[in-house]
């Protein structure tokens, strides 16, 4: 006697119904977890490496800017999470930056040197900062606030790009900023909505160009010390 089957449901083909049993493990769960997992390993390396390098005095992060991330990165968070209704893991890069960058301006406070205080290019940079968060607070346009603070973000790179532009020494580790242009290339496996993306591929953007200022530096500085020709 032969055992009786349910019928298929007409608007799904046999092949749909056979697929189905495999949404039980979706792609989605080991690809975000390989990008959360991605983004805090390279953090954690970024925090060592930046620790040890402070420690050595081999670089002179200017402290101006790692403020500027922190609040920056802060106010990111706050207006992601206001404006979509999502988690911190669907913008990790995000929530995972907002532990680095305190972390790193703290060390920094620390174990840096005089060159890595504020100067006063430094101070009209926060000023910007400022300004926008003091728009935040009295319009609470999540949404608009979120991409001014993509704007802060760019302007927190001021003082480390006006210092690599005006010398011939460059104060920064290559690694450690490899390492920041790796962690937002991982965070977009895993990246929900619109000012998430755009958080990542202004990371991206803004950590590229910094590394080809850091090497015209390394240049410059080989040039420089190079003997005049008789």
């Amino acid at each position: 006697m032969e055992t009786a089957h349910p019928p298929l449901d007409p608007l799904h083909s046999a092949d749909d119904h056979a697929s189905d049993r495999y949404d039980l493990l979706p792609l989605e769960v080991p690809v975000k977890l390989v990008s959360i997992l991605g983004v805090l390993v390279v953090n954690a390396f970024i925090a060592i490496r930046t620790t040890v390098l402070l420690r050595r005095g081999a670089i002179q992060p200017a402290l101006a800017m790692w403020v500027f991330f922190t609040i920056a990165v802060a106010g990111s968070l706050s207006t992601y999470l206001m404006d979509g209704g999502f988690g911190l893991t669907d913008n990790i890069l995000n929530s995972a930056d907002l532990i680095l960058c305190s972390y790193v301006a703290v060390a920094i406070l620390m174990f840096g040197d005089r060159s890595t205080r504020f100067s006063r290019f430094d101070l009209g940079c926060l000023a910007a900062v400022v300004a926008i968060l003091v728009f935040w607070a009295f319009t609470r346009q999540h949404a608009s606030t979120n991409l001014l603070i993509q704007a802060i973000l760019v302007i927190s790179y001021a003082p480390v790009v006006h210092r690599l532009w005006t010398s011939d020494v460059n104060t920064e580790s290559f690694a450690v900023w490899a390492a920041l242009l790796l962690a937002p290339i991982f965070s977009l496996l895993s990246s929900k909505g619109t000012l998430a993306t755009l958080y990542a591929v202004r990371a991206i953007a803004c950590t590229g160009g910094l590394m080809i200022l850091m090497a015209r530096a390394e240049l410059r500085g080989r040039r420089s010390r190079q003997p005049d020709p008789e």
